[in-house]
């Protein structure tokens, strides 16, 4: 019923908050799942709890537990509301999914990347990782891995699918969207005007007139 992930903020309380969204669907099915990734809503439990950003030893920015935070405001909006009483349950399906048992299929893949692992290490390969490419095994430098993170964009049609599914707001003004919307221009445009080794490329003008990537 709502999705919620650190690229799309989302606010608590106010008209067309997260809360007043959750009484309205309880009012209208009578239940709802919400689904949260780790990372959202930093902001609004920073200021709620005055903390301060810390990092691990590697460091990374230690993310607060959302779920149990947001579990928790919940529970205290409908305690204000005595006609209106709720069940909440609250799901960490972290180990649950790494306590599901392995079926062939995973065993078979397991072994494949023991294979080309090994096969990597005996060819005197080193700082790589193992995985599918285009339906082939390949070896990735941890750096191509690690020089930047996968984002969601929220201005994409997934998101809008996503949206669309849920029939949730996306808890954004119109000002919010607009410049996401221009920050992604820029990195489209940039993306388009680098070549392969990542040095930006240079336009000058060709024998027609027109301006021509060099």
């Amino acid at each position: 019923d709502c999705c919620l992930i650190p690229e799309s903020p989302f606010y608590l309380e106010g008209k067309g908050g997260l809360l007043e969204f959750v009484e309205k669907r309880l009012k209208d099915s009578g239940h709802m799942v919400i689904v949260v990734a780790e990372g959202a809503g930093q902001d609004l439990i920073a200021q709620s709890m005055n903390f301060v950003d810390t990092q691990d030893a590697s460091g990374n920015k230690l993310l607060l537990d959302v779920g149990l935070w947001l579990s928790q405001k919940i529970k205290d909006h409908f305690k204000k509301k005595t006609n209106f009483p709720i069940t909440l349950k609250y799901i960490d399906p972290t180990y649950m999914i790494r306590a599901v048992r392995s079926n062939a299929s995973d065993n078979v893949y397991c072994t494949l990347l023991a294979h080309s692992a090994l096969h990597g290490a005996m060819a005197g390969y080193s700082g790589f990782t193992v995985a599918p490419v285009n339906g082939r095994h390949a070896y990735i430098p941890f750096y191509r891995i690690t020089e930047k993170q996968n984002k969601v964009v929220i201005t994409d049609r997934m998101w809008a699918r996503v949206l669309c599914s849920t029939n949730q707001p996306c808890f954004l003004s119109h000002e919010d969207v607009e410049n996401m919307k221009h920050d992604d221009d820029e990195r489209h445009h940039l993306h388009n005007t680098q070549l392969l080794d990542g040095s930006p490329a240079k336009c000058s003008p060709n024998c027609n007139g027109s301006a021509g990537a060099e």
